[in-house]
């Protein structure tokens, strides 16, 4: 049963969560924690980092420095918005199995 839950509902809240995190992190700040692998191993630059960077600074309401960071953060958040639609609504109402 818990894998059944688990299978059903864990794509929906990663992207919920992810959003919310993109939504209340200040991409201005320079000192904050990163997981991301690239930076660990010692690359000033990332591509996912710039997709965060822009996610976060579009939704302060920084469309220009969202755009700077990365061209492809706004589409990702409409893109993304989309998704969880089609998980809340679309797939309940065909009935369709998550693969």
């Amino acid at each position: 049963m818990i894998k059944k839950v688990f299978s059903k509902y864990a794509e929906i809240t990663i992207w919920i969560v992810a959003l919310i995190c993109l939504a209340f992190v200040n991409p201005a700040d320079k000192g904050h924690f990163s997981i991301c692998p690239l930076k660990m191993i010692g690359f000033k630059w990332c591509p996912g980092c710039g997709l965060g960077h822009s996610i976060a600074y579009f939704f302060h309401g920084d469309i220009t420095a969202s755009f700077r960071t990365h061209w492809l953060g706004i589409p990702v958040v409409f893109a993304l918005l989309y998704r969880i639609y089609t998980l809340l609504f679309l797939q309940h109402r065909y009935d369709i199995t998550p693969s």
